[in-house]
């Protein structure tokens, strides 16, 4: 389950399983009861208030009520409009929930020791005003624990983003695949710790539609790593030139350890002479040569792997290395400096990527770089991507990685 679907592809996922032979006041029940289980699961009984949207996020939100009401819970339940104005799956569920039904206000809140917010889905596409923010705001200021309902009202479910304001959950709970939202900052911050559950839309029609994005875990990748073998040697794995700076030698020697750890063949690091002994003494892994030795460090083919940009410094100099290490079409890692030394001139950068490249920028490296490229995490590290025919990575604790 590491696909992550956008609210588009997760619509089309529901319409293919209800046109599977699942009914969509089904699939509806199964949520509620996904969320209800969360909730026993976390909770014991207490006064809850579950507040409704108009649409099939309102429509869980009945299903819910009337779960934890059958429970013994106490419940009330708030309507942002009026009943008779519900439709399809959602208006089925409100005639089932045999309580009273509120009009949508702060008041609801009050009081209460849990609400469940099921106003606005992940297809909000407008910000919150007025009387749903200050709602939400009364949420967010109250002391009771707070259950989101596929995303916290407020969030973009694309792109994390928040519309105006967003309820701040204690838990979010979600359907069949997460969505870009539940982690992208700052959306992520919003949700609390996130439940995913399966209400009966299979894999496979996850699968055919096609999902692009993917949640970072090892089971992903781990398959590719050349991990040692009986009857291997260490140039099986590869060998490794990091290159570091004269003086800011800490993140090149943890390039070296991680470089080491994912199981890289052999390591030299180069840098200036006089920091070599720094180098050296940091690990007896690290074999180092002196930057003098560029031209025989790079063109000795068993040399096949290249990381530059930590702590080297930014400059003319830098950048006539990288063009070198970028003519020879072995992997490269360019980071920091090695990025920042093409702020001026970036398409001269990207026109020298010819082999298997990867670019880490931070986000002001990022928009040193590519200026023009604006929009969400995803749309941005896609396109300077498609740009560079290099893989991005958008470093921060919503990392986003993206292939050309």
């Amino acid at each position: 389950m590491f696909e992550i679907l956008t609210t588009d592809q997760m619509y089309e996922a529901d319409r293919r399983t209800i046109e599977g032979g699942i009914p969509g006041d089904v699939l509806m029940q199964n949520a509620g009861r996904a969320v209800f289980e969360e909730i026993i699961r976390h909770w014991s009984p207490r006064s809850v208030s579950v507040l409704c949207g108009p649409g099939n996020n309102g429509g869980d939100g009945f299903a819910i009520a009337k779960l934890l009401r059958d429970e013994g819970w106490s419940v009330r339940l708030g309507l942002m409009g009026d009943v008779a104005d519900l439709k399809g799956d959602a208006a089925l569920h409100a005639a089932r929930w045999e309580g009273a039904t509120e009009l949508l206000s702060p008041a609801l809140v009050v009081g209460a020791d849990l609400v469940v917010d099921c106003i606005f889905g992940a297809g909000l596409a407008r910000a919150i005003t007025g009387d749903i923010a200050e709602l939400v705001t009364t949420i967010n200021s109250s002391p009771c624990s707070v259950v989101a309902v596929d995303v916290p009202s407020g969030v973009d479910g694309n792109t994390g983003m928040v519309l105006g304001v967003a309820v701040k959950a204690d838990l979010t709970v979600t359907f069949c695949r997460a969505k870009p939202g539940h982690y992208l900052l700052p959306g992520r911050l919003m949700c609390g710790e996130l439940a995913v559950r399966d209400i009966g839309i299979t894999d496979q029609t996850v699968l055919d539609i096609a999902p692009a994005c993917w949640r970072n875990d090892p089971v992903l990748w781990r398959a590719g790593i050349h991990w040692p073998g009986l009857e291997g040697h260490k140039y099986h794995r590869g060998h490794l030139l990091a290159f570091g700076g004269a003086t800011m030698t800490g993140a090149t020697r943890l390039v070296a350890r991680a470089a080491r750890r994912s199981g890289v063949g052999l390591l030299t690091i180069v840098a200036d002479a006089q920091a070599l002994p720094i180098y050296a003494s940091d690990a007896p892994g690290n074999m180092t040569a002196p930057m003098s030795a560029f031209d025989a460090l790079v063109n000795d083919c068993r040399h096949n792997a290249f990381v530059i940009g930590p702590g080297f410094g930014v400059g003319d100099d830098t950048r006539a290395l990288v063009l070198k290490l970028l003519h020879l079409c072995r992997a490269t890692v360019l980071d920091a400096d090695a990025l920042t030394s093409f702020a001026e001139d970036p398409s001269t950068l990207c026109f020298a990527v010819q082999g298997p490249t990867v670019l880490t920028p931070h986000e002001g490296e990022f928009a040193r770089l590519f200026p023009d490229i604006t929009g969400d995490k995803l749309c941005r590290a896609r396109a300077a991507a498609k740009r560079c025919s290099a893989t991005v990575l958008i470093k921060g604790a919503d990392t986003v990685i993206a292939a050309p």
